[in-house]
């Protein structure tokens, strides 16, 4: 196939139509989002919402209390005797690449577990392998409770100390160990099923510098301080254009 430059002319850019500002970023993908908002279904915005804490405000917390233990298998909430059926989503990738194990698939896992029922497939999650076309449930409970995270602090450690306390300060900071991780996880777990409501993090204002505003009389001050040397400035160039020549 001949190799054709695409020509771009002064008629392209007058047409030219600037995308979204959040397209630009790469944060929001909004062919997918008419779709989703098209289907007049609700979409899980994972970065805000947690499985449990969206079914304790909806008040079938009780009825759906999800995968307690995760096992690494995969999960889908079935409905109870109630009239109440699971709370169905769909979730919204957004722009992210649907690699095997991306962390988005990670989120979909939490919320499944949580106990909401959205429509997935397990063939993306950590641990599916395409030549079995099965999902490993080992590597995939390895993956939720940092196993993976633990065997690399531990192979730093061994072999360079010193990115390990580099990359890992806060760990140490905190007191985290390489084994202390997945019980550390299990505990997080439990805490957000005793409590799933979002809780504002606080954070320190921020500081404010003061601003100097130069007034007309600070300006009148400093060209007239400054007029001198420019005098004796341009008198330099004269001379230096004068000796060359």
């Amino acid at each position: 196939m001949v190799f054709v430059k695409a020509q771009k002319s002064k008629a392209y850019f007058k047409r030219f139509q600037v995308k979204y500002k959040r397209r630009r970023e790469e944060k929001t993908d909004y062919r997918a989002r008419i779709r989703l908002i098209n289907q007049d279904k609700n979409n899980l915005m994972y970065r805000a919402s947690f499985g449990s804490s969206v079914l304790k405000k909806l008040e079938v917390d009780d009825e759906y209390e999800g995968n307690v233990e995760a096992t690494g298998e995969d999960y889908s909430v079935e409905p109870a005797k109630s009239r109440r059926r699971p709370f169905r989503t769909l979730l919204d990738i957004g722009l992210v690449r649907t690699t095997i194990g991306n962390r988005v698939f990670g989120a979909l896992k939490g919320a499944l577990d949580g106990g909401l029922d959205i429509p997935h497939s397990d063939k993306r999650f950590v641990g599916f392998s395409k030549d079995s076309k099965q999902l490993d449930a080992e590597v995939h409970r390895k993956y939720i409770y940092g196993d993976h995270i633990a065997a690399n602090m531990t192979t730093l450690m061994e072999d360079e100390p010193e990115k390990y306390r580099s990359h890992f300060s806060y760990y140490i900071k905190k007191g985290l160990e390489a084994d202390g991780l997945e019980e550390m996880y299990k505990k997080v777990h439990a805490a957000i099923r005793a409590d799933p409501t979002a809780k504002k993090s606080e954070k320190e204002p921020t500081k404010e510098h003061k601003r100097y505003h130069l007034n007309l009389d600070v300006h009148f001050t400093i060209i007239v301080l400054l007029y001198p040397f420019q005098i004796l400035y341009m008198q330099f160039l004269s001379s230096m254009k004068e000796s060359r020549n």
